[in-house]
């Protein structure tokens, strides 16, 4: 199978993924979710005609000639409206978020008035204003029945407050993709193990299971599996057992003797769109998908290299799952400037581990890192970006326009 072209992997990743059926969850529990149908307002905001300011609440007719002074009749509190009407000449207190009645229709600021102590009953209005002046009429935000967020909308925190005040106690949202991890290999043992001949850390698990959440999904972590056909499929079924909408595999996709993961999952009957991708770091990347008695399980096999596995990661599991989750899902491409020259390129795409200065005119420059090994975790944690070299681009200089994808 030849090598297939970054562009293309990614599209055939992404072809027919849409996001996921509908759940109700409590409005508590739908932060940076996304509305899997309209949401219509329960009631109208606000529910009444209320005071934007505490002052006082007149009959403009009242105000004709200033200074005037009125009787004060009652008094109206958030939560403890004022039941009654009010005359001519009258007013009542009013303070700021309470109803005003019906028989009032401006608000005098009380900076505007003067109140004395032996005749609380009386107010004298110093200073007129328009009628209509820090009232906010019924259903100034919103009226019952209007449909004010539209399926689709990401759930931050102006969304869920005003699904709050829309009245709704829980929501329909689209659910979280479903990530299955795996990692491979006879030599991974767990941080914080005391480690033996050949063997090394399992690091990729942790950062994948981190970009999966941060793509709105949530990472089942089916640990590590030794290199024997028995413990790739009991993991393989537990993803499925566990409803898993992607198995992603870390290590054994390449053609070793002991890479049996392509082997394994085709005995169960997976169909593979490819394998290995024209792209460094990541070209033993494959994809495809496993049907079960319960309908497909997606499958993504990344590389074992730990900065194989993420810059995979990032490229296209990410995507991947928010298209899933109902987010966008499009990984922006930037433009930057080079920091320095880098030499002509082969037939795969690099994606080179670089930082981000800000030059004197306000640009962008990205420089790449003098070492790619794609084992070199700590070059990765210090990337601000990857620097994306075309196949067979040509030498580029300091200062030439770059694309950069941000990490």
């Amino acid at each position: 199978m030849s090598l297939l072209p970054v562009k293309d992997a990614l599209a055939a990743i992404l072809n027919n993924a849409i996001p996921l059926a509908g759940e109700d969850v409590d409005l508590s529990d739908a932060a940076n979710r996304v509305l899997a149908s309209d949401l219509v307002a329960l009631r109208t905001q606000p529910p009444f005609s209320a005071s934007a300011m505490d002052g006082y609440a007149v009959r403009h007719e009242d105000l004709m000639h200033i200074p005037v002074t009125l009787d004060v009749v009652g008094e109206s509190g958030a939560g403890h409206p004022f039941d009654g009407e009010i005359k001519a000449g009258e007013c009542i207190r009013i303070f700021t978020g309470a109803p005003l009645p019906d028989s009032a229709d401006t608000i005098i600021i009380q900076e505007n008035t003067e109140r004395r102590e032996d005749q609380q009953d009386r107010v004298k209005i110093l200073q007129s204003a328009p009628q209509g002046k820090f009232v906010r009429p019924k259903g100034l935000d919103f009226n019952e029945g209007e449909v004010l967020l539209k399926c689709g909308s990401a759930l931050g925190p102006s969304q869920l407050s005003l699904a709050a005040a829309m009245n709704h106690a829980s929501i329909c949202v689209v659910q979280r993709p479903r990530i299955a991890i795996v990692a491979t290999g006879d030599e991974l043992l767990l941080p914080g193990s005391q480690l033996g001949p050949g063997e090394i850390i399992a690091s990729n698990s942790f950062g994948v299971a981190a970009l999966v959440s941060a793509a709105g999904g949530n990472a089942l972590d089916l640990g590590i599996v030794g290199d024997n056909v028995k413990a790739h499929r009991a993991a393989f079924d537990e993803a499925i057992r566990q409803g898993a909408d992607i198995l992603v595999t870390l290590g054994g996709a390449s053609v070793g003797e002991h890479d049996l993961v392509q082997k394994v999952l085709l005995d169960m009957g997976a169909e593979l769109d490819f394998w290995r991708i024209a792209m460094r770091p990541g070209k033993p990347l494959m994809y495809g998908t496993l049907p079960h008695q319960n309908g497909t399980m997606r499958f993504l096999g990344l590389p074992g290299n730990p900065v194989s596995s993420l810059v995979c990661s990032h490229l296209f599991l990410q995507p991947l799952v928010a298209a899933l989750a109902g987010r966008d899902h499009h990984n922006a491409v930037d433009k930057a400037v080079l920091g320095k020259s880098l030499p002509a390129n082969d037939q795969r795409q690099d994606y080179l581990r670089a930082s981000l200065t800000t030059g004197n005119n306000g640009e962008e420059i990205a420089t790449a890192f003098d070492k790619q090994d794609s084992s070199m975790l700590s070059l990765m944690a210090s990337a601000d970006c990857l620097i994306i070299r075309p196949p067979f681009a040509n030498a580029a200089s300091k200062g030439d326009e770059c694309a950069i994808v941000r990490l």
